[in-house]
């Protein structure tokens, strides 16, 4: 399928209606794409990022369709092989095209796709490519979410092609933002799973986009935005310092005692206008976890303690919560034990990343009695209060 940008700009890339994992760990409950956009100049053509190398007949179809039969320069934005992945079979389509790319990219795409070094033109933040009536400025974008990442600008239809930053997974039909609905879910999703880590980074990488003024943003998954001030506006909330008066409760229970103290401290915080979220661990899609994760001011990691140690689902959740580095200011470890062991002392080791203030444990022996429920009511309180001198209560 063929899609119209501008005059002489195609997405020829490939939809990737069935796959339902990314990297092994990511769910893809929409699918994706893979976008690669071929820009027609005056004397050159530039083929903007290619497709993983399954969809790569997809691809091909897509510009034998559109008549291209050569190709002068394939910008390479980003070298994991989603992007990259095709490049090696299209330089064999068109054995003149050179592969544009910066220094650091062009290394990893050596040891990944093992291009020839002589296929490679190297370019430097701000060196422009002119195809004739089109020209393409190079723009540096490190850490988002690779350290080689940059975008390429096509100054005259003012374009910016930003790879995997702005994307969404998604697999549509449709050409532009604006007309698919879950669109900012769906980005908000990517933004937690593959961006969030990066959030300061990438305070710096906005204002290099908003400086260029782009009338488009094209990334390499999802739809294109012909609106940009929308999904920059959304990135600056996610990876602004501010937090809402939220918990995120993450729990795993085995036999129930957990499970009643954590309806018991939902509770307790609804009745002091806490907002809650609560993900049954077993159950829960680690996609929606990690959307949740962008905004909370407060974690609440809740498990059983079992073989001394807390539940292996909880450990996962400690380990995907240090790997995300969200904005949260508060984690709180509660949970249910029968004689003793180290689950404080495993998920606070997995949790080490993080720049939060971590609350004093509540542990309960068995099944919570009346003073348990007491305790629990403390320990909302206790975040309830930390949520006041923190501003997020209004």
């Amino acid at each position: 399928m063929i899609r119209k940008i501008v005059d002489g700009v195609y997405n020829v890339g490939a939809i990737d209606w069935e796959r339902t994992l990314f990297d092994e760990i990511v769910d893809l409950p929409q699918g994706t794409s893979y976008n690669a956009y071929i820009i027609m100049g005056d004397e050159k053509i530039a083929l903007i990022d290619t497709v993983e190398l399954e969809k790569v007949d997809q691809l091909l179809s897509n510009l034998e369709e559109l008549g291209i039969e050569r190709i002068d320069y394939i910008v390479s934005n980003h070298a994991e092989q989603d992007h990259s992945g095709s490049i090696p079979i299209l330089l064999e389509k068109y054995p003149m095209a050179k592969v544009v790319t910066n220094a650091k990219c062009k290394e990893f795409e050596k040891d990944l796709l093992h291009i020839d070094d002589d296929k490679f033109i190297v370019i430097k933040e701000g060196e422009t490519l002119d195809l004739g009536g089109k020209t393409l400025r190079f723009v540096m974008t490190p850490w988002v979410h690779w350290p080689e990442t940059m975008a390429t600008f096509l100054i005259e239809d003012k374009i910016a092609f930003t790879c995997d930053f702005f994307g969404s997974h998604a697999a549509t039909t449709h050409t532009f933002a604006e007309q698919y609905d879950r669109i900012y879910h769906e980005a908000k999703r990517y933004y937690a799973e593959i961006m969030m880590p990066f959030r300061q980074i990438i305070v710096r990488n906005i204002k290099k986009i908003e400086e260029l003024a782009p009338a488009i943003i094209a990334p390499s998954h999802g739809p294109v935005y012909s609106n940009p001030e929308f999904i920059i506006n959304a990135y600056k909330e996610w990876i602004s310092e501010e937090t809402k008066n939220e918990v995120l409760i993450a729990y795993v229970s085995m036999h129930g005692s957990t499970k009643k103290m954590v309806d018991y401290l939902v509770d307790s915080l609804a009745r002091r206008n806490v907002q809650v979220k609560v993900r049954d661990l077993i159950h829960s899609n680690l996609g929606e976890i990690a959307i949740d994760l962008v905004d909370v001011t407060t974690i609440i990691i809740a498990t059983p303690t079992m073989l001394a140690g807390p539940h292996p689902s909880a450990v996962y959740l400690a380990y995907i919560v240090n790997a995300l580095k969200p904005k949260a200011k508060v984690i709180g470890i509660m949970g249910s034990y029968g004689w003793g062991g180290r689950t404080v002392d495993i998920l606070k080791a997995n949790l080490g990343a993080l720049r939060v203030e971590i609350l004093e444990p509540l542990l309960v022996k068995g099944l919570p009695k009346k003073e348990d429920y007491e305790r629990i009511e403390e320990f909302a309180e206790m975040i309830a209060e930390k949520h006041r001198k923190l501003g997020v209560m209004k």
